[in-house]
């Protein structure tokens, strides 16, 4: 989740929903200006036990945060007396409600970029890991500590959110404090290029989804799914979450979702340092009738945007949500799929063929099945297993094509080889957690945490 930050300007109240539209075209640029970013969210556990680490005291994320910015150069952002995130020249640290750690990565022209940063930051934070008893597991979910046990980020957005969430769901606290996440943000040229994007993005969510299932252990134990981060998505609060049918209209267009947004209920607004709970309001009636004094804002707007949870957003960029977060090797596949379909016209509209024939109800029905499924699924008479494989190989094809090269003058395929052959063997990464589990490791926790832990690459 974004961190709200006032913007510190003088506040541009809204005085008419065009300003809404215009905030999605400012966003519109050229091809050669198109870049990517990636934000990669890590759970942390305490290496002895296997359990969350708590956000407080000498040896906890709190802790993390302070020797990450006094060895490396990170400035302290602070509420109240606490650290809560960090702030670097292009990229920032931040955490989610149950303290797992969020790297949102610096803009990049490539993913050999993203490599590099993705590479300092986990040298960075399993030095300190180390140093504190930590450990970074590469997977989507905590996989012992209960939603009880784990101690809380002490952000005051999270004390509105977190009581919200129990009005409107049965498993939104389960997201806030045990979910973690790889999420990609790309570019959009005008608003018929972000529809066609977005209605992709989100045909190809199940898909996405079934790719990268990687939450197969939580509360101590196999729970019966290999993304149970999407099933935890099925029933967190539907007024935000999950797929957008009217991106599917020819209508679709910048007005129809800025009516979503207006139409669903708000989190808060911040006034001088102080935070309201606004979660009795939609924005369109925020916008129509203020609260307490206060108008609406493009600051309030902007936040508000960050606050929706679909498998695909827009704000100044699209956002694909829907994979679960992944073991270091893995963790640039999903940026490297999204410039390979996403940024080659010919690989966009290949990919929008592979689902774009099916209905509505097919993909609900899809988007429910696969969390437990995985690349077992099967929409129509084909196996996702079958469609995964041609999607990779598109992404592959538009990345051979854009022929972007390392150092060692190796393309940009290369980051998508380790999930390719899993999806070649009808296989996730949960499946070989799950095997690992019941095999090798025993079930036993020690062994999880040596065998999922981020390492500083040799």
């Amino acid at each position: 989740m974004s961190q709200y930050v006032e913007s510190g300007a003088a506040a541009v109240e809204i005085e008419h929903e065009a300003q809404l539209v215009e905030y999605f075209h400012a966003g519109c640029k050229p091809r050669q200006a198109w870049r990517i970013g990636t934000e990669y969210e890590k759970v942390a556990v305490r290496r002895a036990t296997g359990r969350a680490v708590p956000f407080s005291g000498r040896d906890g994320i709190e802790a993390v945060l302070l020797r990450l910015a006094a060895r490396y150069g990170w400035r302290e952002v602070r509420e109240g007396e606490h650290v809560v995130a960090l702030r670097g020249d292009r990229a920032a640290i931040t955490l989610e409600p149950g303290g797992q750690l969020e790297l949102s990565g610096e803009v990049c022209d490539s993913v050999h970029c993203a490599k590099a940063e993705l590479s300092r930051h986990i040298a960075e934070i399993v030095t300190v890991g180390d140093e504190l008893g930590i450990a970074f597991l590469g997977l989507g979910m905590q996989p012992i500590s209960r939603v009880a046990e784990i101690e809380w980020v002490p952000k005051r957005r999270y004390a509105i959110m977190g009581p919200y969430m129990l009005k409107v769901g049965t498993m939104g606290q389960r997201m806030m404090a045990q979910t973690a996440t790889v999420q990609v943000n790309f570019d959009y040229s005008d608003e018929a290029d972000a529809v066609f994007k977005m209605r992709t993005g989100m045909g190809l969510a199940p898909l996405v989804t079934a790719i990268f299932a990687n939450s197969p252990l939580c509360d101590g134990d196999l729970n019966g799914f290999l993304s149970y981060r999407a099933h935890v998505w099925t029933d967190t609060d539907r007024a935000r979450s999950g797929l957008l049918p009217f991106l599917f209209a020819a209508s679709a267009g910048f007005e129809r979702y800025v009516d979503y947004a207006l139409d669903v209920p708000m989190y808060f607004i911040v006034r001088a340092g102080q935070w309201y709970d606004m979660t009795h309001l939609t924005f369109r009636r925020f916008l129509a009738e203020g609260h307490a004094g206060h108008r609406a804002t493009m600051d309030d707007w902007d936040s508000h945007l960050t606050t929706l949870f679909p498998e695909v957003r827009v704000k100044r960029y699209i956002e694909l949500r829907s994979a679960d977060s992944q073991p270091p090797e893995l963790m640039l596949a999903l940026p490297a799929l999204a410039k390979g379909v996403f940024y080659d016209q010919d690989c966009l509209l290949a990919a929008w063929d592979l689902v774009k024939g099916w209905g509505w109800e097919e993909r609900l029905e899809l988007q429910a099945t696969v969390p437990r499924a995985g690349l077992r699924a099967r929409v129509r008479r084909l196996a996702l297993r079958e469609l995964a494989v041609e999607l990779l190989a598109i992404a592959a094809a538009g990345l051979k094509r854009q022929a972007v090269l390392d150092a060692r003058g190796v393309d940009e395929t290369q980051y998508l080889d380790g999930i390719r052959e899993l999806a070649e063997r009808g296989l996730c990464p949960a499946d070989l957690v799950i095997e690992k589990w019941t095999g090798e490791w025993a079930r036993g926790v020690a062994s999880m945490v040596e065998g999922s832990s981020y390492r500083i690459a040799a």
